[in-house]
This record gives structure tokens, sequence and C-alpha cells, in this order.
């Protein structure tokens, strides 16, 4: 079956401002507040008629670019012009094309338009993924279809185009094969800054929410880390059932030889057996640059996989080729590519090998955010996900209350009301995903318009125009 064709009409950004619970300390920064973009498109599904479709996603900075220059605001304006680079050159598409026939025929003039304006891959591909999910959301809706059983269609006409390495058909035949996660398990964030013994610690059960996968993050000194963890694994070690964890760097390990002495310690320390023998992978170690040119060569006995080095279509096969054996699933680095990389994993483990794709969060927000994230997710396949946005904003947020409650009346399953504000239910350590079957991408409310700001027009950069 051919893919049902879209023609865009409209393209409005929109932005609301999220403070945090608690500062989040992530890699080299703390984040204490940070703006959520939204995505409000109009299209015609040709035959069918004019939808809106919608998106969400935190503008998190000094994540998408770690330049110890920019100040915290230059990296999020870079967001802000990722976004409006990505509608001129969307809504400069005329005529009826599939939805993944407009993100394909956009992302290298989105990629050299960005870098024109001195903006990096991993940020130049926010305003396109934010875009694509809300395309994905009104065709969706224009179809009376859901996420899941429109994406086994293929109604988005996913191709290999921008995999060579793969065919049309081994993606067609991934889809083909999904089946909706019913239960997706929540894996804990514990950042830099936050608290590890006793109460409000890594094993209270109100902080953790009934947690059975951990993610730690760490900061790039061996000998700081592995007396961090120690403690962490000495306080996980208390819990009343079985626990995994996943560690990750964001970038700060400088190269391979400070990254062998903390795998030497894994595998030597005694006091960091409760962290080393739960250890399912280490997620991005060093930098993104020094990732390319940094083979794992022995190092690969333990499992690592990239995130931030995950900023083109060909990131994961060249991070197969240096010894790593997964990737990361984030929406805002674009729903497309996470699925082609579950494919590549799914196929390349058909044929020796295990590999794998993940997911991690960067704070996706109770509503839009960790709804289609978190679908996404229960779609290739990810059985447990770093969840952290609520766990460092407070429900909603500034959402109005009118826009929570309706959220919660879609999603019952997935959000609960405790006292005046409504947060996401977390089902003994699960996050469930009945109500993600609405029509349209996972959502069956839309935030509310009318309480949103217009996206701010970037400080520091010049503006590519038309």
């Amino acid at each position: 079956m051919n893919a049902p064709r879209i023609a865009l009409r409209d393209i409005a950004l929109f932005e609301r401002p999220v403070a945090f619970m608690r500062p989040f300390r992530f890699g080299a920064v703390t984040v204490n507040a940070a703006p959520q973009a939204f995505v409000r498109v109009e299209l015609e599904v040709e035959g069918k008629g004019v939808f809106a479709g919608a998106s969400a996603e935190l503008m998190v900075p000094k994540w998408f670019d770690k330049r110890p220059h920019l100040e915290i605001a230059d990296t999020v304006d870079e967001l802000r012009q990722s976004l409006l680079i990505a509608r001129d050159l969307y809504r400069a598409q005329s005529g009826f094309i599939s939805a993944f026939g407009l993100h394909a025929a956009c992302i290298n003039d989105q990629i050299e338009a960005c870098a024109k304006a001195d903006i990096p891959p991993l940020a130049a591909a926010f305003g396109p993924a934010e875009i694509d999910k809300a395309v994905l959301d009104a065709l969706l809706r224009g179809l009376g279809l859901n996420f899941f059983d429109g994406m086994a269609a293929n109604v988005a006409g996913l191709t290999a185009r921008l995999a060579p390495d793969l065919g049309d058909d081994d993606i067609a035949a991934f889809l083909a094969g999904r089946k909706r996660l019913q239960r997706v398990a929540l894996r804990h964030t514990v950042g830099l800054d936050d608290v590890i013994e006793g109460e409000g610690g890594v094993a209270d059960v109100r902080e953790n929410s009934g947690s059975r996968y951990f993610k730690l993050k760490m900061n790039g000194d061996p000998e700081a880390d592995a007396a961090r963890l120690a403690k962490i694994g000495q306080a996980l070690a208390t819990l009343p059932y079985d626990y995994q964890v996943t560690l990750d760097a964001n970038e700060q390990y400088a190269d391979l030889n400070a990254l062998g002495a903390l795998v030497d310690r894994l595998g030597h320390d005694a006091a960091l057996k409760p962290i080393a023998s739960k250890l399912l992978y280490i997620e991005q170690p060093m930098p993104r640059d020094t990732t390319r040119s940094s083979p794992l060569g022995a190092l690969s006995s333990r499992k690592f996989i990239i995130d931030e080095a995950d900023d083109s279509w060909d990131a994961f096969p060249a991070a197969k080729a240096l010894g790593y054996r997964g990737i990361s699933s984030k929406s805002c680095k674009g729903f497309y590519k996470s699925i082609v990389n579950a494919t590549r994993a799914a196929k390349w483990s058909a044929a020796g090998d295990a590999y794998f794709i993940t997911g991690e969060d960067l704070t996706c927000q109770a509503g839009l955010g960790v709804q289609q994230d978190l679908a996404l997710g229960a779609l290739i396949g990810v059985t447990h996900a770093e969840r952290n946005g609520h766990h460092y904003v407070d429900g909603f947020g500034e959402a109005p209350a009118e826009e929570a409650e309706a959220f919660l009346e879609a999603h019952p399953d997935l959000y609960r009301r405790d006292g005046d504000v409504i947060r996401l239910d977390i089902h003994d350590g699960d996050l469930l995903t009945g109500s993600l079957t609405s029509a349209g991408f996972a959502s069956g409310a839309h935030p509310d318009w009318t309480a949103l700001s217009p996206l701010q027009r970037p400080r520091t950069k010049i503006l590519l125009e038309n």
C-alpha cells in the first residue's frame, strides 16, 4: 500500500517556561528551569480534509551543544533557531508528499543551514524532530488511526532513503511485526546533586516510585565516580527487590585512558560489586568528537551505547564499528531515526552478537512530550526507559489546571490526582500504555494553545530568512 500523502498548510511554534522542583545536574551543567517548545501543524491529508497535530519537548540547555564558551541561554536559542529554520524549510515544500518524504526532503538542508549559523547537528535535528511528531499526529488523526496501528502499516512511508545500509523491506518488515508493549518500566534518574542515602535517597520508595531500574549520572573523574557509585550501591542493596542500573557520563570522560580506569574499577573493586553486578550498559562516556575517533577495543567487554554522538543517520553503524553495542532513542533526536536504529539492532542481532536500542529521557514533560516518547519506546521494544520529567518538575508545571485535567481525563492510566496536582501515575515501577491508543500520536488531548506564548526570537544568532 502506498503511504497516504499530505500537504502542509501551517506550522505554529510556541513555548512555556518550566521550573524544576530541584536542580538537575548532569555533565558539567546544573539546570533549574527550561522552556518547553510546542509545535502545532495543520495539514491536508489527501482525500480526507485538513487536520491539526501537535508535539512538545523541553528545550534543555547545554545538552545538544556543550561547548564551554556558550552561555546556557545561547544553547536554548540554538534550539529555537533550529525550530524556526525547520519551519521555513518544511513550509517551502509544496504539493502532496508522504510524512517521511517531507522529513527526508528537508533534513540535509536543515543540517547545512544550521551549520552556517554555527549550530551543531544534534541541535539542528531538534526542529525537524518536533515538526515530524506533530505532522504524524495530524496524519493519524486524519486517518482515524492510533500510533501503533498506523506505524505497523507504515502510514508515514518510512523508507531506507537516509539509511542505505538497510533496505525498504527491512524497515517495513520490522514495523509490521511490532506489538505495543503494555507496560514500560520506569528507570529512575539519580542526578549528580540528588540525595543518595536515607530519607529522599535512591532507595526511598517515595523518591524512586518503586523503580527496579536506575540511571546513575557520572562526572568523568574515575576516582570520584567510583566513590559515589559505591555509596549508591550500598543504598540500592537495601532494596527489598532486585534492581539493575545504567551509567551515564554525558560526554565527561576525556579519553579512553580515563574510561579504562573506571572500567577497571568496576571489574576489580569489591565496593563497586552492587553496581557492577547489576550494570546493563554505560552511556556516552566520552565527548562526541572523541567518540568518533576512539575504538573501544578491550573496553567493549562492557556494553556501551552512544547518545549525544547520535547526531546523524549513520551514527549507529559508525558506533558499531568502534565497538558500541547500542544507541539511545529520544524523541528530541527524531523518531524516524529511532525506528531505523531499532531495525538495525534487530537485523544485526539476528546475524549474531546482540545489539540494542534504549529509552533515554531528556526530561520529557507530562502531556505530549512524555506520551509520544513513551509510545515510541513501546513500539520499538524498549522495556524500560529513563523517565525524569516527573522527578524534577511538579506535575504539569505551569500548565493551566484545565489543560492538566484534559490529559487526566484522556489518559486515566497514565496520570493521577495528588491533592491539587496531577502527576504521572507509576504502577509498581511501570508506566501503562493502554490509553496511548487513541487516534493520533499517543494523545487524546492537546495543549491549551491560548495559554502558550509564541516561540521567542533567538537573541544570539542571525536567523536564516527565506
